[in-house]
């Protein structure tokens, strides 16, 4: 035969055998943590993070005033650090929409309606619905859990 072969030795394909699944395996007994030793405590930081720290401690301004000269120099990166810090980018912004008087599970419904209705027009992108959607969804889920506790109180006092 020639230099390559074509069987399913080399091509990868099945030979009756199921290709084992590569897994995390757990760390040796001896590296596990022993009882009694949670590990590093929250909020505690690696030796590298803390030198970096102690060298920038008290050097502060003298960084944020270089970074001030740069960018006043037209450096664009450094232009862009202050802005991002004057200015931060907006995470969130409000909402403009008319919802339904929240007073029932059916109010609850009308609101939702209203919601997909102005996503189908537009006027709302679906993450700012998906955001409300949870809103009136956490309300009609406290409306249940209200009426449920009352009718248990009720069965209760018969």
């Amino acid at each position: 035969m020639t230099g390559t072969q074509h069987g399913p030795e080399t091509t990868g394909a099945s030979t009756g055998k199921s290709p084992k699944k590569k897994t995390r395996a757990s760390p040796p007994v001896e590296h596990q943590f022993k009882p009694g030793n949670p590990g590093r405590p929250k909020g505690s930081r690696n030796k590298v993070t803390l030198a970096i720290q102690a060298l920038l401690d008290g050097e502060g301004e003298a960084l944020t005033r270089k970074a001030i000269d740069l960018a006043l120099e037209g450096d664009v990166t450094a232009l862009r650090l202050c802005l991002e810090r004057l200015h931060p980018p907006r995470k969130d912004a409000p909402v403009l929409l008319e919802l339904p008087a929240m007073e029932g599970a059916e109010s609850a419904a009308r609101a939702m309606g209203a919601i997909l209705e102005s996503v189908a027009k537009g006027h709302l992108t679906p993450l700012e619905a998906s955001s409300l959607n949870g809103l009136v969804e956490g309300y009609r889920k406290a409306l249940e859990t209200t009426e449920l506790e009352a009718r248990l109180r009720a069965l209760e006092e018969k």
